[in-house]
């Protein structure tokens, strides 16, 4: 399985960017979703998640700013941010709880991850 995320770049602060990410590869079925992002010198942090019934969580420091979303044809996760800030600036990785078959458990897999760069 792998996991391809693209859409990050340069905007400056009030702007807005929408990241894909799209799991290919042996999938049976993919449980929960996500986007995680890690800032220089920090620990990788939650942004947003959601659940393969369309159930969303979000940090605190997104919400009403940030939306994701999926389309499960596509094995495909979105994250539509607006209302970019400087201390959005990270690296954006995506994740996927995905089960090969019916016979195997879902495992973790992660992106490659994508920049975000909010300039002031």
């Amino acid at each position: 399985v792998q996991l391809q995320a693209c859409g990050g770049g340069l905007v400056q602060a009030g702007g807005s960017l929408r990241l894909s990410c799209v799991a290919s590869g042996k999938i049976f079925s993919i449980n929960d979703m996500g986007w995680y992002r890690q800032a220089p010198g920090a620990q990788r942090e939650l942004v947003a998640s959601i659940s393969s019934g369309g159930t969303t969580n979000y940090a605190d420091s997104v919400k009403g700013r940030f939306t994701i979303s999926r389309d499960n044809t596509k094995n495909t996760v979105y994250l539509q941010m607006i209302s970019l800030k400087p201390e959005d600036t990270a690296v954006y990785y995506c994740n996927a709880e995905v089960r090969p078959t019916s016979y195997f458990n879902a495992r973790v897999h992660w992106g490659q991850g994508t920049q975000v760069t909010v300039s002031s």
